[in-house]
C-alpha cells in the first residue's frame, strides 16, 4: 500500500504565491528590457549636424601648380589664382584681382603640399553670396525650391542604414554647402529620435498621413531620398557606388549613375563628387517641373479636399453663375438660377484657435485613422503633429474655427470617446 500526498487545499498556497511572484519579475524583467530595447534605437553617436549650411556660394576642386621665390608667396600666388579659376567656373564677368578680394569669404584647403619655391594644392574657394550675387545674377539668384526632407540611404553588405548609426554617406551630405544649389534641402542631423522618424523603412511607406506628420516635424513640404550602393571587391579594395536619385512620398526614381574609387582612402573624395552629381540631379527635375509638392500629402488620407481648396471651388462656381445671370439678362431672358452659397468668406466668420489633442495610437494603423478622421472633421483648418508614440498616446495640434465645446462635440459625432481639459482634449476609440 503506497501513501498519496495531496497539494489541495492550504498546502498549495506556497506554491502559487510563488508562481505568481515568478510570473510578476518575468513581466518586469521583460518591460524593463523593452524600455531598454527602445531607449538603444535613439541613444548612442548616431547624429552628424551638418557643418557646411552656410548660403554662400563655395566651388570646391581648383587644382593650382604654382611656383614663386618663397613657400610664402607660391602660397599667396597660388590662392589668387584658385579665386580666378573659382570666379571663371561659376561664370563670373572678369573682374580684377582686388575686385575678387572683396568678393571671397573663405579659401578651403582640401589638400596642399609645400616646396622652399613651389605650392601644389587643391582648394575650395567661397564667395559672399550677398556682395557677389549683384555680378552673377542669372542662374545664382533663380528662386529656390520649397523646403525638401532629404533622406539619405547607404546600402552596404546587405544592410540599409539611414541614421541607425553614422555612415559615410550621411557624412558626405553633411558635409554639402547647398549655398549655391537651389534645392532648399532640409538636412536632419540623425540625433535623437531622427533614427525612428526617419530610416530606410520610410522610403517605403506610402501612407500620406504618415508622411504628413513625418513632413510637419521638420517644416517640409516633400521628400528627397539619396540612395548609395557600396560594393567593395574585397577588404581594402576598390569599392564601386551606384547611386539613386529619387523623390516624393511614392519614391519615384529621377535617375543612377555609378563611380568607382580605388580604396578605402579614396572613398570619401567619390562620395563627395556624388552628392554633387545627386544636387544637380535634383536641380534638373526642379527645372523640368518634375519636383512641384505632391497633392495627395496635403489631403491627409481622408480624400476630403482642403477647406482652402474647397472655398475656391465655391467661388469659382458662384462667379459662373453670375456670368451666366448677366448674359441671360443681356438676351432677355429671365433665368432660374439656384442658390450657390459661398461659405467661409463672412465678414463673421468664427475665428480660429489652437487646440491640443492627446490621441491613443496602439498600432500605425489607429495613428493614421485617427489623424485622417481629424482632419475630415468640420471645422477643421490644419492639424500638426507634435508627438509620436505607436503603442502609446501621441499628440496632435488642431487649428480649428470654433471652441473647445464645439470641438469635441463634432468628435464625438465621428464616434471619438472625448476627455475635456484645459484648452485640450483626449480622444480614443
Amino acid at each position: 500500500m503506497r501513501a498519496t500526498l495531496s497539494l489541495s487545499g492550504p498546502a498549495a498556497a506556497p506554491s502559487q504565491a510563488l508562481k505568481r511572484w515568478l510570473g510578476g519579475a518575468t513581466l518586469a524583467l521583460a518591460l524593463l528590457g523593452g524600455g531598454y530595447a527602445l531607449m538603444a534605437q535613439v541613444a548612442g553617436e548616431r547624429g552628424i549636424a551638418p557643418t557646411a549650411a552656410s548660403a554662400d556660394i563655395e566651388v570646391k576642386g581648383i587644382s593650382v601648380d604654382v611656383t614663386a621665390d618663397s613657400a610664402e608667396e607660391a602660397r599667396a600666388k597660388g590662392w589668387r589664382e584658385a579665386q580666378r579659376k573659382a570666379w571663371a567656373k561659376i561664370n563670373g564677368p572678369q573682374l580684377s584681382d582686388g575686385q575678387l578680394d572683396g568678393l571671397v569669404s573663405a579659401i578651403v584647403i582640401e589638400r596642399e603640399r609645400l616646396g622652399p619655391k613651389r605650392y601644389i594644392a587643391t582648394l575650395g574657394v567661397v564667395f559672399d553670396r550677398q556682395r557677389a550675387s549683384g555680378y552673377l545674377g542669372g542662374a545664382q539668384q533663380a528662386a529656390r525650391s520649397a523646403p525638401l526632407l532629404l533622406i539619405p540611404v547607404e546600402v552596404s553588405g546587405g544592410a540599409y542604414t539611414t541614421f541607425e548609426q553614422r555612415n559615410a554617406w550621411q557624412r558626405a551630405w553633411a558635409e554639402f554647402n547647398p549655398g549655391s544649389s537651389r534645392i532648399n534641402y532640409v538636412r536632419p542631423s540623425g540625433a535623437g529620435g531622427d533614427s525612428l522618424l526617419i530610416n530606410f523603412g520610410q522610403t517605403a511607406r506610402h501612407s500620406r498621413v504618415w508622411w504628413r506628420s513625418t513632413l510637419d516635424q521638420y517644416g517640409a513640404s516633400d521628400a528627397l531620398m539619396a540612395f548609395a550602393r557600396l560594393d567593395h571587391q574585397f577588404p581594402g579594395g576598390p569599392v564601386s557606388g551606384t547611386f539613386t536619385a529619387r523623390y516624393g512620398p511614392d519614391s519615384r526614381p529621377l535617375e543612377s549613375f555609378t563611380l568607382k574609387a580605388a580604396g578605402p582612402d579614396e572613398l570619401p573624395a567619390m562620395l563627395a563628387k556624388a552628392v554633387e552629381r545627386m544636387d544637380a540631379i535634383f536641380t534638373a527635375a526642379l527645372a523640368s517641373g518634375k519636383l512641384k509638392p505632391d497633392p495627395t500629402l496635403r489631403l491627409g488620407g481622408t480624400g476630403e479636399i482642403d477647406p482652402a481648396i474647397a472655398r475656391l471651388i465655391e467661388i469659382g462656381r458662384a462667379a459662373r453663375a453670375r456670368s451666366a445671370a448677366d448674359a441671360a439678362a443681356a438676351a432677355g431672358v429671365a433665368p432660374v438660377i439656384a442658390a450657390q452659397p459661398v461659405t467661409g468668406i463672412e465678414p463673421g466668420e468664427v475665428a480660429v484657435r489652437s487646440i491640443v489633442v492627446q490621441f491613443a495610437t496602439p498600432d500605425a494603423g489607429a495613428f493614421d485613422g485617427a489623424l485622417g478622421a481629424v482632419r475630415g472633421t468640420a471645422g477643421v483648418r490644419g492639424v500638426g503633429v507634435t508627438s509620436t508614440a505607436i503603442g502609446g498616446t501621441s499628440v496632435m495640434s488642431v487649428s480649428f474655427a470654433g471652441s473647445l465645446e464645439e470641438l469635441a462635440a463634432a468628435l464625438e459625432a465621428r464616434g471619438f470617446a472625448v476627455r475635456r481639459g484645459a484648452n485640450a482634449l483626449a480622444i480614443s476609440r
